[in-house]
């Protein structure tokens, strides 16, 4: 059976497990409009994946905080109005690095910022939900706007222990440098996802990088 060098591993949603963009664009788009606001440049886009979205609304559209606010709640409602899981696609490879590593026996969690119930909807629907021993996302509502990289990761640490998991040697994947920094709050290493939304530069930190799903298991598995 293959061996890990890690005890458990954590996971990053957006960008590296799951492309919600297909989704997430035509909702942004809408929301911005209602405020008024242009279209974002569609090379600009992909900076409003990964980061919290009540955060992104002010440093990327200029929001005041609670702009930002209102914002989050009607992107939030066009979500639940589409389907949690509808125009989001899973990238090539990752669900059978997630079910070699559960095969393996390692233990797996989520830690996104993404809301959890979007995230425990996105898993169900592509029938990952089953091999994670535990998810952890953004809470819904208000409470969670600024749930922030660093409260999640926290937070699946706390629920893999509750769960009896070793959690002596985490690592998370992730592709953004928001992954990088709040994981390193609590002295968990990252592999940066090199097929995600990030630039090569916010991976500067990660322990490794990987290429593609083929790398990433030959990181996790040996």
């Amino acid at each position: 059976m293959p061996h890990s060098p890690y005890s458990c591993v954590l996971w990053d949603v957006d960008g590296t497990i799951a492309d919600a963009t297909p989704g997430i664009f035509p909702r942004l788009m809408e929301v911005l409009a209602s405020f008024g606001q242009p279209a974002p440049d569609p090379a600009s886009l992909p900076r409003w994946v990964g980061p919290p979205m009540y955060e992104s609304f002010q440093s990327l559209a200029g929001l005041s905080a609670t702009q930002a606010e209102d914002a989050l709640a009607r992107y939030r409602a066009l979500a639940a109005r589409d389907g949690y899981a509808a125009s989001v696609d899973i990238y090539d490879g990752v669900p059978d690095v997630i079910r070699a590593v559960a095969a393996a026996g390692i233990p797996q969690a989520t830690a996104s910022t993404k809301p959890e119930n979007q995230v425990t909807a996105i898993l169900e629907h592509n029938e990952l939900l089953g091999l994670f021993a535990a998810v952890s996302g953004a809470r819904s509502g208000t409470v969670g706007r600024s749930d922030s990289k660093s409260d999640v990761v926290g937070w699946a640490l706390e629920r893999l222990q509750a769960a009896g998991v070793d959690t002596s040697n985490p690592v998370l994947v992730g592709d953004r440098h928001h992954d990088v920094e709040g994981a390193a709050e609590h002295g968990v290493p990252v592999i940066f996802a090199e097929w995600g939304f990030g630039e090569a530069s916010e991976g500067d930190g990660a322990v490794s990088r990987a290429a593609d799903a083929d790398a990433l298991r030959a990181l996790l598995l040996t």
